[in-house]
């Protein structure tokens, strides 16, 4: 059976198709990148916000007319959206099963059901089949995504993840490490460790006698894993043991995301976000005592129920103070069965909140171009990931700043580290010239 897989939302959800198709490959199924040619359809769903659930019903939708074409056709639904609304999901016309978050590493059993033409919504728990020698089909050569722990414990009042991912639950610490040397092995030159929030990680485990500060260390020293990102931290929990190993070995990045959500004490009480906006400040001058290059990025809700202007203004001025290199901004959309949806009203007009979203959109732009500059006439070192857009001329890479940094350059470049002479800087991408290439 060829298969295709659509995939929406967080590194997390590429991570689990990139298993996924490693785990239907093995059975003898064929990947194929165009869903035309596809006997199977795969959607990795994300419903952390309205306007994703959205997209992935316009796109079940369109796999309609290829059934018309493919009567064969069968179309699979995974991820948050399909925890959540797995019945609802199912009675839509096109959907033939439904699979939650912690089901996919059954997939090869599931496929022999939808054979037998059965349809179903299976949210089984099956990650303990998950170990470092499950096959994984990468969509990189170079670049490698290991998740290190699954759920969330948080429960803040606007987040859907606790209720589709579950609770945290952390894999075993030397199942990590085995795959980061694999990886090493195999010739990837970078790692992602991922987590709803990785700096909970070992804290479910036995005597809880390993953290993320560890993991961090340990890759650091592998051969040949030259450059370590992480997504994503909780302010709270990032602890000055993984400061700490940051700033002992240059090869993890420099790029630390710390989502904020709100500048406001009363607002963050509200989103039940356990830390104080003096708390988030003080980390962040921890992180750039120890690291002065650290550049820091996070995530920010405008109009969340009960935002007066007086609060937008104290996120406004975090983020001024802070300098951050990139913000996520998202205007609050409630989530059926969260706290805030069940108990505040959403209260903040659109067009208050779409204000505000364009004042902090325009204000990091300034913020951007005036850190940019200071890289123009200087060369930065990145590792070229790939076109940016089919056919084009132009490949991309990223500084462990987490800069993004556009360059001309053949295809056989990927996977190579490049310096490039930058020549021209904007709010966004640096562009230069290659001065230098490095195997």
């Amino acid at each position: 059976m060829r298969f295709y897989i659509e995939t929406y939302g967080c590194q997390m959800n590429v991570n689990e198709s990139e298993k996924m198709a490693g785990l239907l490959s093995n059975a003898g199924h064929v990947y194929t990148e165009r869903m035309k040619d596809a006997d199977l359809i795969l959607v990795n769903t994300c419903t952390v916000r309205q306007k994703s659930a959205e997209k992935v019903y316009g796109f079940i939708g369109r796999t309609l007319a290829l059934r018309r074409i493919n009567p064969s056709l069968r179309l699979g639904v995974c991820g948050c959206l399909a925890e959540a609304e797995g019945r609802a999901l199912l009675r839509r016309k096109g959907v033939d099963f439904v699979f939650g978050t912690r089901a996919y590493p059954a997939i090869p059993e599931m496929l022999e059901r939808v054979r037998r033409s059965e349809r179903f919504v299976e949210r089984g728990d099956f990650l303990a089949q998950e170990n470092a020698c499950s096959p994984i089909r990468r969509f990189s050569s170079h670049h490698a995504w290991v998740t290190i722990i699954y759920g969330c414990d948080k429960f803040c009042s606007y987040c859907i993840v606790p209720y589709t991912r579950g609770r945290e639950k952390s894999r075993e610490f030397s199942d990590v490490c085995a795959e980061v040397e694999s990886l090493a092995k195999l010739g990837y030159r970078e790692i992602t460790f991922l987590g709803q929030n990785v700096d909970s990680y070992g804290k479910d485990l036995r005597e809880n006698s390993v953290g993320f500060a560890d993991l961090l260390s340990f890759a650091a020293k592998v051969k040949g894993i030259e450059r370590i990102w992480f997504l994503t931290s909780y302010p709270s929990d990032f602890t000055q043991g993984a400061i700490d190993a940051i700033a002992n070995h240059p090869n993890i990045a420099r790029a630390i995301h710390l989502p904020l959500q709100s500048g406001s004490d009363s607002i963050l009480k509200k989103m039940n976000r356990r830390y104080s906006r003096a708390e988030f400040i003080d980390l962040t001058e921890r992180i750039r005592k120890a690291i002065p290059e650290a550049a820091l990025s996070t995530d920010l809700i405008v109009g969340f129920p009960g935002e007066s202007e007086e609060d937008f203004e104290r996120s406004v001025d975090l983020v001024e103070t802070v300098g951050f290199e990139r913000l996520n901004l998202a205007m609050y959309s409630p989530r059926e069965g969260t706290l805030s949806q069940q108990t505040l009203p959403d209260d903040i007009p659109y067009s208050v909140k779409n204000k505000r979203l364009q004042f902090l959109l325009n204000l990091q732009k300034r913020i951007n171009k005036a850190l940019n500059t200071a890289s123009l006439g200087k060369t930065q070192w990145v590792i070229a990931e790939k076109p940016t857009k089919p056919g084009s001329p132009q490949l991309y890479g990223r500084t462990d700043r987490n800069r993004i940094v556009i360059f001309e350059g053949d295809a056989d470049l990927i996977g190579k580290w490049v310096e490039v002479s930058i020549k021209k800087v904007t709010a966004g991408p640096l562009y230069g010239d290659i001065s230098n290439i490095r195997d």
